[in-house]
């Protein structure tokens, strides 16, 4: 599960994380026999390959976990471009720019049924009472609930079972897309937690890549990073096609 650099200059490091990889460490999660289990993270990996990112980072969240020059995060099975600061200053522009959304973000994913065409789904997300579900029935009693917003567009359906949609969040709520996607009856493909379908696929994970994020650097110029899709899913999407 090694990251592979996608990008590089002098402030930022974009990497293309792979599927399985946690971003940083989930304080007092892993546990097996009444024993904390190490797991290799993806700060783990930046801090051996860039020992200067240590002290990067929100000088407001002493006592959280570590997370030095992460900006945002993926969840663990979702894959794709990761942005990481390499000095202060640079955190703070990508966190505001993040804040201020203006950092377009494009993802890739398979979900169940024919998506008939493109949409714009505006839904407060919250937390749902005493899980770690996030829900858009924010009337029953969900927490710490906030604006949603996320545009998908159809790529291409592959009869009536599923259909490659590209989303584009505005916002950046947790399991945004999931959840929202889930909402209006098109669960991403693979989504154990809000997807109520069984894998039959046989992916192993859920279907959600992150393609790519277009951003000005504080320079002025615009660039667009962006991350391969991996081979597990470009297998799933090219065998459907000959079916």
């Amino acid at each position: 599960m090694e990251p592979k650099v996608i990008y590089e200059d002098e402030n930022i490091l974009a990497i293309n994380k792979p599927a399985g990889l946690i971003a940083h460490e989930v304080r007092g999660k892993h546990f097996r026999d009444g024993t904390q289990i190490k797991e290799e993270t993806l700060v783990d990996w930046l801090i051996q390959k860039y020992p200067s990112i240590k002290n990067i980072g929100d000088k407001n969240l002493q006592d959280e976990v570590p997370r030095p020059g992460l900006v945002h995060r993926l969840d663990r099975e979702t894959s794709g471009v990761m942005l990481i600061a390499k000095n202060q200053k640079t955190f703070e522009y990508l966190k505001e720019l993040f804040q201020a959304q203006k950092i377009k973000k494009t993802y890739i994913t398979l979900v169940h049924g024919k998506v008939k065409e493109n949409g714009v789904i505006d839904k407060p997300i919250g937390i749902k009472g005493g899980t770690v579900r996030r829900t858009v029935h924010v009337s029953r009693g969900a927490k710490m609930v906030r604006e949603a917003i996320t545009e998908y567009k159809v790529q291409k359906s592959f009869g009536d079972r599923y259909t490659l949609v590209k989303c584009y969040p505005k916002t950046g709520r947790t399991h945004q897309i999931r959840v929202h996607l889930a909402s209006i009856g098109h669960p991403v493909v693979g989504d154990k937690l809000y997807g109520g379908k069984k894998d039959s696929l046989g992916l192993g994970r859920h279907f959600l890549h992150a393609d790519s994020l277009e951003l000005p650097l504080a320079s002025g110029k615009r660039v667009t990073i962006s991350a391969d899709m991996p081979e597990d899913l470009s297998n799933i999407i090219d065998r459907l096609a000959s079916e």
